[in-house]
């Protein structure tokens, strides 16, 4: 029974970083109705940013605070020029405009860092304690802390601030919201800002585990998608749920399920995102879209 809960503790510190690229997919879906193919791109290259600031000699929170600033800044000028012209074009060709967004933003860390693999420096101790048996990571304990921390952040502001009432208002009815006087292209601006600076904070807890690389976030956002799936795309809160089962199942799946293991664990969220979209297409979350004829 210790070794399945230290299996399960283990799923939920991966499940929490899924499940904060998946609250940043969510946000923009919100925000936009668009799926950003670029989300985990963004957030990669946030992470360089954070690695740049260290490499100059800053401590690593406030690298980390003026990372967030320059991706909330970032979100808000790709959103700016290169989403707001495309704004109301058919569903295919804002996909089109993500994946093109992914392919430069991934060339571009490379032409400006190289792809050459680099340290990223880990912000929480090592070491663990144990209870009852059970060994906790501080690293484990401080990325639930700070996904919790967001998630707190993100509830403060949308349920207790005039600009987070605004996105709401522009979330649910942006004709509605523009008719009462609601900056709507503003609003949605910070949408993109806020959804990259989240995600700037999954690229940043993903990196102490991996190696800090273009290609680092490549796996990161299957599972995010796997997670925002389950949870709902119209969920913020699903998202994070989602994002912890997904890394629960996953390394129980790997560990307890010998067809799979460690080499075939990727096919997890993959079979998760296609029993959703049969089984319950909204998430488990989500809002069903009911039509009238």
């Amino acid at each position: 029974m210790t070794g399945f809960l230290q299996q399960v503790v283990q799923g939920l510190s991966t499940g929490a970083i899924y499940a904060s690229l998946a609250l940043a997919l969510v946000l923009i879906y919100q925000f936009t109705g668009i799926v950003n193919f670029a989300q985990g791109e963004l957030a990669m290259f946030s992470t360089y940013v954070a690695w740049q600031f260290t490499a100059a000699g800053l401590p690593f929170w406030l690298a980390l605070v003026l990372t967030l600033a320059v991706s909330f800044a970032g979100g808000m000028l790709i959103e700016r020029v290169i989403i707001r012209p495309v704004e109301g074009a058919p569903e295919l060709t804002l996909v089109i405009v993500t994946v093109g967004l992914f392919i430069f933003v991934n060339a571009a860390a490379g032409w400006i860092w190289s792809f050459l693999i680099k340290d990223f420096p880990n912000p929480f101790p090592g070491g663990a304690f144990e209870v009852g048996g059970l060994s906790v990571g501080f690293q484990t304990l401080g990325v639930l802390a700070v996904v919790g921390a967001v998630m707190g952040l993100l509830y403060l502001l949308f349920q207790h601030t005039k600009i987070g009432l605004g996105m709401r208002a522009v979330a649910t009815n942006p004709v509605s919201a523009r008719l009462v006087g609601i900056r709507v292209g503003l609003t949605l601006a910070l949408g993109w800002g806020l959804a990259s600076t989240v995600g700037a904070v999954s690229g940043v807890l993903v990196a102490p585990l991996l190696f800090l690389e273009p290609n680092m976030m490549g796996g990161v956002l299957i599972y995010a998608f796997a997670a925002a799936t389950l949870g709902g795309f119209d969920s913020p809160a699903g998202a994070v749920a989602g994002g912890l089962i997904v890394g629960v199942a996953e390394t129980l799946a790997g560990a307890y399920v010998g067809v799979i293991g460690s080499d075939l664990k990727v096919g997890v969220p993959l079979v998760i995102i296609l029993g959703v979209l049969l089984l319950r297409p909204q998430g488990l979350f989500g809002r069903a879209v009911v039509e009238r004829a």
